[in-house]
């Protein structure tokens, strides 16, 4: 039995020694030896069931038992393991017992190996070495699947090993950066521009004597720690990634997500085994009222989905609701920077569609498509960011800024939009990286049960 700085270090301590053991192993061309590279496995038994807090938003289980996860990479993980044990063991007398699993680890996972894939080539590493395999890649846990939790152990974490390995090699892969600098707090757009703004904001703060940042990391590997004028934002990745970073990795990320649900949905399906502590989309929409102008601000407080790609994870008709404490801290922060205009932001229905030409209609389809509809906004991308956040139990928000108004003569053409992003992207930008300052203060405030679900929950946050 150990307590949970001690099980938090042996996890660690049982990963870093396999993955050095795989690494002799290749060096030496050993493989049998390879059934000792597993992943570490983390038991906790609690030993009586009994009421607590009812505010937990996390931490809680539904009865006495055994819980078990086996984990990669504990110590990118190290904080978050840490704070959800002690919340267990502080609510329940527990028992943790850390010890290796008989999972082995796919060698592709494992940073740094040599000559991998001429082994397989050359038919050396047989059955003794193990490839990746989708078998164990799903999100039955997430999902609530039925025979995960009714078996004589219950899951501990959101996520299986192999899952959380595919996931961080997939953000690396289209963001760029090693996921080891990744920040909990995540900005979504579809514009490099607002990449720029966000570069710039990180350098003035880098250039500061109070600054909390540390340092800004670019899509090509690049870190930069002190102001410096000489920055090109550009990237061919597919989605390129910003890191401004604080010690604690309580910072922000930016990533330029591209257009489309499916993109939304891939990199959030991502993020998650990271467990950020929130997520926001800033992007553009077409506006539905004709009272609207060109950068008019649209916060969503709920969700028309019409994008799909989520439809066989989440039913249509499960509401996927606001979090308040994003909604709050969005409202502050445009108050902040545009003052009290309250004609310039509009709370209201985002509708979102996996059809980028959907004003291309005849006015009677546009007609019963929106008849009954309360949107106020279209665009593609948020619906998917929120109900796979609701999903992933991260929080997550909108805020959309008017670049057309399709149904009112102004539809979206390359002058106006470019005279409308030249004066509206700096303040956008800004009003949702001070809306992510205020959250970083105080976390707790995320910390909400409104994402948690009536069945199929595990203790972790």
């Amino acid at each position: 039995m150990l307590g949970v700085g001690e099980a938090i270090e042996r996890l660690i301590e049982l990963y870093d020694a396999a993955t050095a053991r795989a690494a002799d192993i290749f060096r030496w061309g050993n493989y049998a030896g390879y059934s000792e590279v597993t992943y570490p496995r983390l038991e906790v038994e609690v030993k009586q069931w009994r009421p607590i807090d009812r505010g937990a938003p996390f931490g809680y289980v539904d009865e006495a038992g055994r819980y078990a996860a086996e984990l990669s990479k504990p110590r990118l993980l190290r904080g978050y393991l840490t704070e959800q044990l002690t919340q267990l063991v502080n609510n329940y007398p527990c028992d943790i017992f850390v010890g290796p699993s008989t999972t082995r680890i796919p060698p592709e996972y494992i940073r740094g190996l040599e000559n991998v894939d001429e082994a397989r080539r050359a038919g050396d590493l047989g059955d003794a070495v193990p490839r990746p395999t989708l078998d164990e890649v799903d999100d039955g846990i997430v999902d609530s699947n039925w025979e995960v939790f009714h078996g004589p152990v219950k899951p501990l974490f959101h996520f299986g090993p192999q899952r959380c390995d595919i996931a961080c090699a997939r953000i690396e892969h289209y963001t760029g950066i090693a996921v080891e600098t990744l920040q909990k707090y995540i900005l979504f757009t579809n514009y490099p521009m607002h990449t720029s703004e966000f570069v710039d904001f990180g350098l003035r703060q880098l250039g500061r004597q109070d600054t909390r940042y540390t340092q800004l990391v670019l899509p090509n590997g690049r870190r930069i720690t002190g102001e410096d004028q000489e920055v090109d934002t550009a990237s061919t990745r597919q989605m390129p990634r910003y890191d401004l970073c604080t010690e604690a990795g309580d910072g922000i990320s930016m990533i330029n997500i591209g257009v489309g649900p499916s993109n939304a949905k891939t990199i959030t399906d991502c993020l998650a085994v990271l467990r950020p502590e929130a997520w926001i989309m800033i992007g553009h929409c077409a506006g539905l009222d004709g009272r609207m102008r060109m950068g008019d601000l649209i916060l969503g407080n709920a969700y028309q989905r019409e994008d799909h790609v989520m439809d066989g994870r989440i039913l249509r008709d499960v509401p996927i609701p606001a979090v308040p404490e994003i909604q709050r801290a969005l409202e502050s922060s445009v108050a902040d920077i545009y003052g009290n205009d309250k004609s310039l932001m509009r709370t209201g229905t985002v509708l979102s569609t996996d059809d980028r030409n959907w004003e291309w209609r005849t006015s009677r389809e546009l007609w019963e498509w929106l008849r009954g509809s309360t949107a106020v906004a279209v665009d593609m991308e948020s619906c998917t960011l929120a109900a796979n956040g609701y999903r992933y139990r991260v929080p997550y928000g909108t805020l959309l800024s008017v670049s057309d108004l399709p149904l009112h003569a102004v539809p979206k053409l390359p002058a106006q939009a470019q005279a409308f992003y030249s004066s509206s992207k700096e303040a956008h930008v800004m009003c949702a990286v001070r809306a992510m300052e205020y959250l970083a203060q105080d976390p707790q405030r995320l910390r909400t049960r409104k994402l948690r679900r009536t069945i199929g929950e595990v203790p972790f946050r």
